[in-house]
């Protein structure tokens, strides 16, 4: 799975909810993520292993 900064992106065990990716760090393979499309009080960030991602089809999305 190839990951780029801003990519959207679902979750394996949540896929009805889309999350923008903010930092990928491939040494720990570990992607700091945000719900999307963001709150209006904001959409707080948090970690989570590579393997619990599912990258989107934009063409789709």
């Amino acid at each position: 799975m190839t990951l780029h900064q801003g990519q959207m992106v679902r979750l394996t065990s949540s896929p009805d909810h889309t999350y923008q990716v903010l930092s990928i760090d491939l040494d720990s393979r570990t992607c700091w993520v945000r719900r999307w499309p963001l709150s209006r009080h904001g959409s707080p960030a948090f970690a989570l292993t590579l393997d619990q991602l599912q990258v989107l089809d934009t063409a789709r999305a």
